[in-house]
């Protein structure tokens, strides 16, 4: 028996039984991803593991620095294979890291191969899944049919002209790619060179002279009702913490034409900006009837000398410890006075916060959408086993586990999606031993709903997005309950 069986982190019976019966066959909705959608649209082949596993991968660069890797191997100019085979001689000192049962659990589920990777297996698995690869059988649409996706988000800029939403609309039927309405330059009065650069592609994108900051708002409103028009009902924002010191139209107003004189915002102007831009934005979401996401507590780029080299994204970001909680509540306060507050999913990325914000959220339920505010799934440094049951826990002491909308793979890779797969085994194994521990009911016709509805059926029914036909590679229909 390989390392990944099927019984793979299901520590007893009740727990293999819940993930064979109820988990196991669900299909899939990737709501948050940063996957490239000219690459669905263009149907991608990739040519050897390089390409689809390594390239443009943090997680894995970080585990190789910290192994003494050159930059070389990493993000430099070494050949391919000679990347992944830095790769596979770290990949044994990931022993209780993540990345060791993502690894491996990627291999199995996209090319059956049950080896161990490592340095001396390097070659033989590199020749094994670049012959798959090359045989057509792992495009990017074949991924996603293969995985049962129904529909996936991306995250796009408010300036994207959606070409390639556009074309999967008119001619993929298995699976839905939706666009996410994530605005982030729109708070850079702060970096006046940026903002300008960025508000001027919002003008051409909305076609208005943007001259004004009503001209500015006008134009975002109009870039959100042509993601409306594109089937998008999320929004996304990363932020260090939410944003809720509220100005004056007058006070924005002199801190937007200052930025578009070319001087920055002092830190107070940027919060008050960002604050009245964030308070709009809900209102947008809250009028269209959409979903807003919100990534609070990341610490980026915090090796300013790294970042000069090598830019963003590239694998020097932590969690941050900042005071996260009393911003939230007068955010959401605030949006709910102007009767405002739209479906929103929060992303804590301390678990220190964990119960903090869990139970904020639920001061703002309204007792009309059931889980309309939603304790997000752990992301980034916490999509592992054990901080999965940390939220989980959280959300469950503090709020409605049965309605939480369940796991997304936040990722820029088309080899994340046994990520699903990991976080239902993650929470049948938890299930289990409740049920063994005599803390919940043995019983399949409470519990059994649960585990599906947390698999699929509660984002189904939240986001209301029309989902792909479900026809995988080989034309059999995806069971949808």
């Amino acid at each position: 028996m390989g390392f990944v069986h099927d019984d793979f982190l299901l520590s007893a019976k009740t727990a293999r039984r819940l993930y064979h019966d109820f988990a196991e066959h669900e299909p899939v909705l990737d709501y948050h991803t940063h996957l490239p959608t000219a690459e669905i649209a263009g149907d991608r082949q990739f040519h050897n593991l390089f390409e689809i596993w390594l390239e443009g991968d943090h997680y894995k660069w970080r585990a190789m620095r910290a192994n003494g890797v050159d930059e070389r191997f990493c993000t430099g100019d070494a050949a391919p294979f000679e990347k992944f085979q830095a790769w596979a001689k770290t990949v044994p000192h990931t022993l209780r890291n993540p990345l060791y049962h993502w690894a491996h659990l990627e291999l199995k589920r996209y090319f059956g191969i049950d080896e161990l990777l490592d340095g001396n297996s390097a070659r033989s698995i590199w020749d094994r899944a670049n012959a798959i690869l090359n045989s057509g059988d792992l495009t990017a649409r074949r991924i996603l049919r293969r995985f049962r996706v129904l529909a996936l988000c991306t995250t796009d800029d408010p300036c994207d002209d959606l070409t390639h939403h556009k074309a999967l609309a008119a001619n993929e039927k298995a699976f839905r790619v939706y666009p996410a309405f994530r605005p982030d330059n729109a708070l850079r009065v702060d970096a006046p060179q940026q903002f300008n650069a960025w508000t001027d592609r919002l003008g051409k994108a909305s076609n208005v002279h943007i001259s004004s900051l009503k001209d500015f708002l006008q134009a975002l409103d109009r870039r959100h009702e042509f993601f409306h028009s594109m089937g998008g009902r999320l929004s996304d924002h990363g932020l260090n913490v939410c944003f809720s010191d509220f100005p004056s139209e007058q006070t924005t107003t002199a801190i937007f034409e200052k930025a578009r004189n070319g001087r920055a915002a002092s830190a107070e102007e940027h919060r008050k900006f960002a604050s009245y831009l964030m308070l709009f934005f809900g209102q947008l979401d809250a009028r269209r009837g959409w979903t807003k996401q919100l990534h609070l507590g990341a610490l980026r780029d915090a090796n300013t000398r790294r970042m000069r080299e090598l830019g963003p994204d590239t694998g020097f970001d932590s969690i941050a410890d900042w005071d996260q909680v009393g911003s939230l509540c007068a955010y959401l306060d605030k949006l709910d006075q102007e009767q405002s507050l739209p479906k929103m999913i929060v992303y804590n990325l301390n678990p220190a916060d964990n119960y903090a914000v869990a139970t904020a959220l639920g001061n703002f339920q309204d007792g009309q959408i059931a889980g309309k505010m939603q304790f997000g799934s752990g992301w980034w440094f916490l999509d592992q086993k054990e901080a999965i049951e940390w939220q989980v826990n959280a959300l469950s002491n503090v709020g409605l586990f049965s309605r939480f909308v369940g796991m997304l793979t936040d990722s820029r890779s088309f080899m994340s999606f046994p990520r699903h797969e990991y976080f239902r085994r993650v929470i049948c194994n938890l299930l289990g031993r409740d049920i063994d521990n005599g803390e919940i009911p043995n019983d399949d016709s409470l519990v059994g709903p649960l585990i599906r509805n947390i698999c699929f059926g509660n984002v189904r029914d939240y986001l209301g997005l029309e989902l792909g036909s479900g026809a995988d590679v080989r034309g059999e229909q995806v069971k949808v309950r």
